[in-house]
């Protein structure tokens, strides 16, 4: 029995591998096609992950957009749309973010030990803050996510909680979106970093599926047997 969720990695870069741009500005690496394909990706998931960086920078929402699907998952017995999941070292984050205040499903920060206490000071009237070890540990948080209930996991980024996630060996499924554009820029943010991923030269991850969306390529990686090509 598998003792994590089924864990999907959701990712838009540039034709040079980049998740943003260097300046302030977000980059938009997608289009309103492919951010309704996300969606809907979205409604099948229990929890949606992202770092603490993308909430700082990104401000994203992590909710499932239409009012079609939300009601499907109600008349699931599901919350509306997925639990909310982040990861932080030293506790930064803001709890007017559209993280915390958009939405009312279930909030939770995974918090390096040394920032618990500060964590739970701060933030712990608008989520559920966990000790997740120094630093930390992705694989035990994983495992405590399937034990709350998550069976379905999307990791929608940024590049250091993508990088942790495949060096792990914890991800079953990728999703990279392509935009037909570089941005040239070695200041800015990369798809992943440095890490001893499981697929290499000799280990090759499989291309399940190539979709033009648009302007823009879906191409979908079966990373593990688990893989679910639905």
């Amino acid at each position: 029995m598998p003792d994590h969720p089924y864990t999907l990695l959701s990712c838009g870069i540039s034709l040079d591998g980049y998740l943003d741009s260097a300046s302030e500005h977000r980059l938009l690496l997608s289009n309103e096609a492919d951010l309704d394909r996300v969606d809907a990706v979205r409604a099948t998931c229990d929890a949606i992950l992202v770092g603490a960086t993308t909430v700082r920078n990104d401000n994203p929402r992590l909710l499932v957009r239409s009012t079609s699907r939300q009601d499907a998952r109600a008349a699931q017995g599901l919350p509306r749309t997925p639990t909310k999941v982040t990861v932080t070292g030293q506790a930064d984050l803001d709890v007017s973010a559209n993280f915390f205040v958009a939405g009312d499903a279930e909030k939770l920060v995974y918090c390096a030990s040394a920032s618990t206490t500060q964590a739970r000071d701060r933030l712990g009237h608008v989520a559920t803050v966990i000790d997740g070890g120094q630093p930390v540990d992705v694989p035990w948080m994983s495992r405590d996510l399937y034990d709350r209930g998550v069976r379905r996991l999307m990791v929608e980024g940024g590049g250091t909680v993508h990088t942790q996630f495949l060096a792990s060996g914890l991800a079953d499924e990728l999703q990279l979106v392509i935009a037909p554009f570089f941005v040239g820029d070695a200041r800015a943010r990369r798809f992943v970093g440095d890490g001893p991923f499981p697929w290499n030269e000799d280990q090759h991850a499989r291309l399940a599926q190539v979709r033009p969306i648009g302007d823009v390529v879906l191409l979908r990686y079966a990373l593990s047997p688990r893989f679910c090509d639905d």
